[in-house]
């Protein structure tokens, strides 16, 4: 377990240099997202739903500490390279100099949480979490080219680790990490043998009521302090 928990961590920071020197914006989150799914059905095939959830979250760590010092220390520009980076780069850095945007308004970012909730749940459920897990890495590589773009921007170092991230984006992660590995099951159970006879059906609620909780989290953390964390990243801002 600790083998292949080491081969995960490294398997995805590697995944970044050899993504962006290849330079095509779709192998990055294919490199990405392979050595956790790996693991995720490796886990689940042992019957241990728990220990996927967590080689998961450990991987999702990896992808925003390692994207971010990568996406922000990469001495060539990176733009093309990261789907869908710029836009969200451009879209937060107007919420942080005008305090507007989606950012702040529930009646805005509430229904477009909820698409992305209801697309990666779907996709979850009809890919065993493959097309899911590659989504979320395309998500995971936007957020981390914004928080590298406040260290091009001039952001100090100190306030780069401790507001980039916001909590509410943490939240929403953990929870989607945690319905990938729940709503993987069902085709896998379809088609494992090895997963039908050791994953027991017993215990999914638990980690539904943890994911459930983490996307409530988001919204009411994201509601509270996402004006006020503006502000504090406005006065930073050169």
């Amino acid at each position: 377990m600790r083998a292949e928990r080491a081969l995960l961590v490294l398997a995805s920071a590697a995944s970044y240099p050899a993504g962006l020197a290849l330079g095509h914006p779709w192998l990055l989150p294919i490199l990405n997202t392979t050595p956790a799914y790996v693991v995720l059905v490796r886990r689940l095939r042992r019957g241990d739903r728990g220990g996927a959830v967590r080689a998961m979250l450990l991987w999702a760590l990896v992808l925003a500490v390692v994207g971010t010092v990568a996406l922000a220390s990469w001495p060539a520009p990176t733009d093309a390279l990261v789907l869908g980076g710029p836009a969200y780069r451009d879209e937060m850095h107007r919420w942080i100099r005008t305090g507007e945007g989606a950012e702040v308004s529930l009646r805005l970012f509430l229904p477009q949480h909820t698409a992305h909730l209801a697309a990666f749940s779907l996709l979850s459920l009809a890919t065993a979490s493959v097309v899911s897990i590659l989504m979320g890495s395309v998500l995971m590589n936007y957020m981390s080219f914004y928080v590298a773009s406040l260290t091009r921007a001039g952001v100090p170092l100190w306030a780069v680790a401790l507001l980039g991230w916001q909590p509410w984006a943490i939240c929403r992660v953990a929870a989607f990490v945690t319905l990938g590995v729940v709503l993987a099951e069902p085709l896998l159970r379809r088609l494992s043998p090895a997963v039908r006879e050791r994953l027991p059906t017993e215990g999914r609620r638990r980690f539904l009521l943890a994911a459930a909780a983490g996307l409530l989290a988001d919204a009411v953390l994201k509601a509270a302090l996402a004006p006020s964390w503006g502000i504090w990243l406005r006065t930073l801002l050169p």
